[in-house]
């Protein structure tokens, strides 16, 4: 009797047992992550082209494509962070993705550009005569003769210039026949007539070296020479002999050669290294084998409205004349500026248009979506003024899967609740879609009327 009583007590605990287990699983929630035999259970399934149309059972759209498992350890990867992707080891790998660490580094930059050269601005010079007359004869009537300073251009004859020797000529005299005055006030206004006189002559460009000669042989010239100031070329010739000419009349443009400007246009995105002062160098074809230095001298402070570039005038020597205007050749322009900031390689950015990111790994095969700040550029490294600190691992390949799965996790992490399948949509899409919020994590595990009534449990 006590055998057979030991023998319902133990029957009882066992049903007891069992009826609790069974009891417990099927209250449990459809989002555990594992089945008895260790594998991992989805939390739900998603459209695979949709991720707002889930399934709480695995399912097939209207193309035949299987929807896609979501596990709970998937759902909970962001951390807090939304958009945030855990991809296993062997992912990671088929995706090919790589990473690099932000580094403080010392960036400079070489801008390379092609330069027009030109003649300087400074050392042009236009010939205009001060007065009236006509051209008795002219030496240099060729266009592109180069002339030594001092070189006698042309003469003219000028009634102006003529009547103003003679009055010189009379002021002198004057002043002779009034040195020995016995007052002294006559003796000095003479004096001051003789200058004034001599200082009118040399206003209206009569060589210095004409008045000399006017002083010393007292003889009046008709014909008044116009000399080179520098040694240059003719850029121009404006008159011709015989002509007659006027204060409005260019006679001559002169350029001299000895510097030269280079005219070079630089992008926007490069502006930021070019400083007044700034090494530069000039390469030309015609000129192979040689290299010329110069430097920035000035840098224009508007934009080229059809090219988006920005002019920077380059100061070259050219002592003997080899660089011509209007040559071109490629210019390397060696930037002083320096900054030190953290950088990352330029391919780790990703450009949506509105703002950049990167994708910075938290841990093994997981990774955050992060907005950063960008600065200035340079060897395919890029400065990040914001949003990165040193140190920190970036993604610089498969960056771009990796977005679009960040993407899809966080249109599903703001799903709140889960929309009927699309018209058209597959048998399988319309059968199993469920009426509760998947995405958040929910208890899915609910039955419908059927299985109410013959307390038959509904699969996960």
């Amino acid at each position: 009797m006590k055998t057979k009583t030991i023998l319902v007590v133990g029957l009882t605990l066992l049903i007891g047992i069992g009826a609790g287990f069974g009891f417990s699983r099927w209250l449990a929630p459809a989002a555990s992550t594992q089945s008895d035999g260790g594998e991992r259970k989805p939390l739900y399934y998603r459209h695979p082209m949709n991720p707002e149309v889930t399934s709480k059972v695995p399912a097939k759209d209207n193309m035949d494509m299987d929807y896609v498992p979501v596990y709970a350890d998937e759902a909970a990867a962001g951390g807090g962070v939304a958009g945030s992707v855990r991809v296993d080891p062997a992912t990671v790998q088929s995706f090919g993705v790589r990473t690099a660490a932000a580094k403080l580094q010392t960036m400079t930059r070489d801008v390379f550009t092609v330069g027009r050269v030109d003649y300087d601005e400074k050392k042009l010079s236009r010939f205009h005569p001060k007065v009236e007359g006509w051209i008795e004869r002219q030496p240099v009537d060729e266009t592109g003769s180069v002339v030594a300073k001092g070189t006698t251009l042309l003469s003219l004859y000028s009634p102006v210039l003529v009547v103003s020797q003679e009055e010189y000529l009379l002021a002198l005299r004057n002043r002779e026949a009034l040195a020995a005055s016995a007052y002294p006030e006559i003796a000095r206004g003479a004096e001051q007539l003789a200058q004034s006189a001599r200082q009118r002559l040399l206003l209206l460009d009569l060589p210095r070296s004409q008045v000399q000669r006017l002083e010393k042989t007292r003889e009046v010239a008709h014909s008044v020479p116009i000399q080179s100031p520098f040694a240059g070329i003719v850029v121009k010739v404006g008159a011709r002999e015989g002509m007659y000419v006027t204060p409005q009349t260019e006679l001559y443009v002169l350029a001299d050669l000895s510097t030269v400007w280079v005219y070079a246009d630089v992008y926007e995105y490069e502006m930021p290294w070019v400083a007044v002062g700034d090494l530069a160098q000039l390469q030309l074809a015609s000129l192979p084998g040689q290299t010329f230095e110069g430097r920035v001298d000035f840098i224009y402070p508007y934009l080229d409205k059809a090219t988006r570039t920005q002019k920077v005038r380059l100061a070259f020597a050219n002592p003997d004349r080899s660089l011509k205007p209007e040559m071109y050749g490629d210019v390397s322009i060696r930037t002083g500026r320096q900054v030190d900031a953290v950088v990352i390689p330029s391919e780790a950015v990703i450009r949506t248009g509105r703002r950049e990111q990167v994708f910075v790994q938290r841990a093994a095969g997981q990774y955050d979506p992060r907005a950063v700040t960008l600065g200035v550029s340079s060897d395919g490294m890029v400065q990040i003024t914001d949003g990165l600190k040193a140190g920190e691992q970036v993604v610089v390949s498969g960056q771009f899967l990796i977005d679009s799965e960040s993407k899809l996790r966080e249109v599903s992490a703001k799903m709140r609740e889960p929309t009927a399948p699309p018209e058209g949509a597959g048998e399988h899409d319309r059968d199993t879609m469920d009426g509760k919020d998947t995405a958040a994590g929910h208890d899915m595990d609910t039955t419908d009327s059927n299985d109410a009534e013959t307390g038959t449990e509904k699969q996960p």
